[in-house]
């Protein structure tokens, strides 16, 4: 039977939101890391070289803003109907992200996502360091991700939805690579072009 593997991002694709600027909302850098974010997502620095920068913004921030970020997330319009519709055909759907396993540990299971690999953030006596703990999840390890999940859940076709820059080695390496609230970058490069900010719209492409 054919099985679909739909990978997505997260940070302005499964969420509106982005999780480091919440966070560095928190140690009052929020426009900051935001600014970095964004040169970051149009693939203007290099990604893991941002997100150490802007991971640093972060030490002493209290593990209790991980909570309040949680508090602030906003799913995606359509992300439930999407993930419960590509279940009800038989398929698989999971998240690889440049943001952290804190905050998506609770996200991706509320809603309904199968698997799930993102960073995690080094934390001592309560609070961030600053550091990211092990290899960070680059454009390579999304990419890696989707190919590894495709292989294990024996898929038959594969689908990458992302917005940034750090995505477009995993819409390459999928079947189809679907540009989601993307930047201008990405909607260049995408093989399609999803323009209504709802995650219902990638459904007709799916079997």
């Amino acid at each position: 039977m054919p099985r679909s593997l739909v990978v997505l991002d997260a940070d302005s694709t499964l969420i509106q939101n982005e999780v480091i600027e919440l966070l560095a909302d928190e140690a009052g850098r929020g426009a900051e890391v935001a600014a970095a974010t964004e040169a970051a997502m149009r693939g203007e620095i290099d990604f893991a070289t941002s997100l150490r920068t802007r991971v640093a913004a972060l030490a002493g921030v209290d593990v209790a803003a991980f909570e309040r970020a949680l508090a602030r997330i906003v799913p995606t319009a359509g992300v439930r109907e999407m993930i419960a519709t590509v279940h009800q055909r038989g398929g698989i759907v999971g998240v690889v992200s440049g943001g952290f396993h804190e905050i998506l540990d609770v996200v991706a299971p509320d809603l309904g996502v199968d698997v799930w690999r993102a960073n995690r953030l080094v934390v001592a006596n309560g609070v961030l360091t600053g550091e990211v703990d092990g290899a960070i999840v680059d454009a390579a390890a999304k990419a890696g991700w989707l190919q590894t999940w495709a292989g294990e859940y024996e898929a038959t076709a594969t689908f990458a939805v992302g917005d940034g820059a750090n995505d477009l080695e995993m819409m390459s390496a999928a079947d189809l690579g679907l540009a989601f609230n993307a930047k201008p970058t990405v909607r260049e490069k995408a093989n399609l072009v999803i323009g209504r900010v709802d995650l219902r719209e990638i459904l007709p492409l799916i079997p």
